[in-house]
């Protein structure tokens, strides 16, 4: 592993991004849902909802567990895969900020079995989630800064303004 990771920042739809890996912000029923996880699955098309419903059937019969990343194909996304990862629902009486960062590290590590170079995260559990847009960034950040992989490039692709402030705020701390 090299940990010459470069992160770099993106506001737009990750639909559109060009990267090895996409990172879906998916629920644990791996079966679409709304956000993120409900546009990759609508650019991406049927293949990845088949192999989402395979997973479900063999290995994941209860869901994916929150913190945990699987891989399929990216059907008509431009990447060849997307790492669907299950992210915490924020809560104000319990701190869930392992699992957030076990959604950056499990992501990268199953980037790094396939052989990703490129990988293209979302802001994970800052929409229906609730996740503090601010935390969520440094979690991210920090998270993927102290990650050993062999990932060249990390694009945050963030869907707003005031996503790509928090993340653009977080990489200048930390530089």
């Amino acid at each position: 592993m090299t940990g010459m990771t470069t992160i770099t920042l993106v506001q737009g739809d990750i639909t559109r991004q060009s990267a090895d890996a996409i990172v879906n912000a998916a629920n644990s029923s791996l079966l679409g849902g709304g956000g993120v996880d409900g546009a990759i699955h609508r650019r991406g098309g049927p293949a990845i909802l088949e192999e989402c419903r395979r997973l479900r059937a063999s290995k994941y019969g209860k869901g994916l567990p929150t913190g945990q990343a699987v891989a399929t194909t990216a059907g008509d996304l431009d990447a060849r895969w997307v790492i669907h990862t299950v992210g915490p629902v924020h809560s104000t009486t319990e701190d869930r900020s392992a699992l957030l960062a076990s959604c950056y590290r499990e992501s990268l590590r199953v980037a790094d079995e396939l052989g990703a170079r490129t990988v293209a995260f979302p802001a994970i559990s800052t929409g229906v989630y609730r996740w503090p847009m601010d935390d969520a960034a440094r979690i991210a950040v920090e998270t993927v800064r102290a990650t050993d992989t062999a990932v060249e490039e990390v694009r945050f692709v963030l869907f707003d303004e005031r996503a790509y402030h928090a993340f653009a705020a977080q990489l200048e701390d930390g530089s």
